[in-house]
């Protein structure tokens, strides 16, 4: 799994996931034994849990961080590997 992010115990990974169609543009988290798929349009989460300060967080780095995880979308749609991405700082 590619690691595109990593913030306060919070690991954000975008990849392909096989024998499905990314219908929608999304991110994975994985924080300690959780883990979460949100929206990269909208930050909803999509599936999974989060703690809440823990969502809380990567919905407000994917609101600040939106552009550039659409274009990491736009990169596995043409079968490239995801670049890394700045942490909630």
């Amino acid at each position: 799994m590619p690691e595109i992010s990593r913030f306060y115990g919070v690991v954000i990974t975008m990849y392909p996931e096989a024998g499905e169609r990314h219908s929608s543009p999304h991110m994975h988290a994985r924080y300690g034994g959780s883990r979460a798929t949100l929206s990269i349009e909208t930050a909803d989460l999509l599936a999974g849990s989060l703690p809440k300060p823990q969502l809380r967080m990567v919905q407000v780095w994917v609101e600040l961080r939106g552009l550039q995880l659409e274009a990491n979308w736009r990169l596995l749609i043409a079968g490239q590997p995801p670049t890394k991405i700045d942490p909630l700082r």
